[in-house]
């Protein structure tokens, strides 16, 4: 697919295997940011990843030579939060998640318990913490009445090597054990984080681009949207899934520098 041809006012950028991997800037990543900042455009960061607040990945990006302040990420963890304040404001919570997520849901208002008679939602999130104990305080909360939310429904997140087993297999085990579907995944590609975006941005769809390395969440996202998106083979998806996938994006990236208009490099 051809490279863009001209800029957008505003860039949306994935972290995990779009803008680093791991510890690591992926290629051509810095200078790309760089000339889009020296462009005037507004460039924002958004992440389904909530194992990381965004202070975080704030601290992260300004260690590797992207300085952005945390107002200026989106995360899936601070899109729950505003989920729930507008439906549940004060409840009381039992998280199947990691502590920034905790920290942000606490920092939100929220009371975590796990009582599974006092839980009036669970939170299935990414969390490298999971045990059996906590598969069955969700089962018995559920099963008492509660709402079943979830951050993301990621397979996978993509670290050097490999990667690692991500929300959809937290979700999967609740809805397996208790026979009920998830009520609301806020992350990408829905519409809680499409909300999110441009609120921040203030601007309509058609002047932004998304980029990520995910079909299923970054393009599909900017097709529900509105958005044009271009996807990032450096990350979770291959060439041979993409020719697989029946959805396109409208660009494809092997480095972040094939988004710049071959213009603006004279």
């Amino acid at each position: 697919m051809a490279i863009p041809d001209r800029l957008y006012d505003a860039y949306i950028f994935d972290l995990d295997g779009t803008i680093y991997l791991g510890d690591a800037l992926l290629p051509t990543v810095q200078e790309t940011i760089q000339q889009l900042r020296a462009s005037g455009r507004r460039i924002i960061f958004i992440s389904n990843n909530p194992t990381r607040s965004r202070l975080d990945c704030s601290l992260k990006l300004t260690r590797l030579g992207i300085p952005t302040p945390p107002e200026d990420i989106i995360n899936s963890s601070i899109v729950m939060v505003d989920f729930l304040q507008r439906r549940m404001p004060g409840a009381s919570l039992f998280v199947v998640g990691e502590e920034p997520l905790r920290t942000e849901l606490r920092s939100g208002g929220f009371r975590l318990t796990e009582d599974p008679a006092q839980v009036d939602a669970v939170i299935a999130s990414f969390d490298r913490t999971f045990v059996y104990l906590k598969l069955q305080i969700a089962f018995d909360a559920i099963r008492a009445g509660a709402h079943f939310y979830a951050t993301n429904a990621d397979r996978y997140c993509p670290v050097p090597g490999g990667g690692q087993p991500d929300a959809a297999s937290i979700i999967a085990a609740i809805e397996a054990c208790t026979d009920r579907p998830v009520e609301a995944v806020v992350g990408k590609p829905s519409r809680y984080m499409a909300e999110a975006i441009f609120g921040l941005l203030n601007m309509p769809p058609e002047r932004c681009l998304i980029t990520g390395d995910r079909i299923e969440t970054d393009v599909q996202m900017g097709l529900t949207a509105g958005m044009d998106s271009a996807l990032s083979l450096t990350g979770a998806t291959s060439e041979a899934m993409l020719v697989a996938s029946l959805l396109q994006p409208n660009f494809v990236l092997h480095r972040l520098q094939n988004l710049l208009p071959i213009w603006l490099n004279k």
